[in-house]
């Protein structure tokens, strides 16, 4: 498989069809909001380390939250009714992602949201293509993530948690509010045990992508 070099000059891609299985399909290039826009618009993103060139991928299969499937189990849906998280959007943006870099998460080391990519994703959240939903418990910032919005699909990007189902609710706030602007789906990447539990289900890089190009042609605002 061909790894294709990106153009520092250029914002095209190969086309991610492309891309093996596991998604890797093209390094190099930048961070900037033109090629990130660019990118997400094609079905791509990027992630890598610290110590690797920008890496871009389009997995087959991908993994993917139709708003409708959502699932809400009898615990979760107790734990909404108490209210006892303040959810909150687009107040914290930068502190989000900074917390979605911190938080330790299971057979990983490090993380790849860098200075880079924090910088990069906080440009996208000042020009309004990237947002963030917040849980709050007693003031306190204890979960939330953060995502981009390309059509009528919110790309979700990292979550984080410090507090027993503080993320599954503020994923549950997030799924009313998108639905209630005309979202249809969250882009969810790669296959993830905790989202399949939640509704998630894998689909295939041309379905994906076909979605992808339909949606562009029906924005949405987050």
């Amino acid at each position: 498989m061909d790894i294709y070099p990106l153009d520092k000059y250029s914002y095209s891609f190969p086309n991610p069809h492309f891309a093996n299985d596991e998604g890797l399909l093209a390094y190099g290039g930048d961070l900037s909001p033109t090629r990130l826009i660019s990118a997400y618009s094609k079905g791509i993103f990027p992630w890598y380390n610290e110590s690797d060139p920008i890496l871009w991928w389009s997995p087959n299969p991908r993994l993917i939250l139709e708003l409708d499937e959502f699932k809400i189990s009898k615990s979760l849906q107790k734990t909404i009714n108490k209210n006892i998280f303040e959810i909150k959007f687009n107040q914290n943006f930068t502190e989000v992602i900074k917390q979605c870099a911190e938080i330790k998460r299971f057979e990983q080391n490090g993380t790849w949201i860098i200075q880079d990519v924090i910088q990069a994703y906080s440009k996208l959240f000042d020009m309004g293509f990237a947002n963030s939903f917040e849980a709050y418990f007693n003031g306190k910032l204890v979960a939330g993530g953060y995502g981009i919005n390309i059509g009528n699909i919110f790309c979700g990007e990292s979550m984080f948690s410090k507090k027993t189902d503080a993320s599954k609710v503020a994923l549950y706030y997030l799924v009313k509010r998108l639905k209630k602007n005309g979202f249809k789906l969250i882009d969810c990447q790669v296959p993830s045990k905790h989202l399949i539990s939640l509704g998630a289900k894998a689909i295939s890089r041309k379905r994906f992508l076909h979605l992808v190009k339909n949606s562009l042609e029906n924005p949405k605002t987050f």
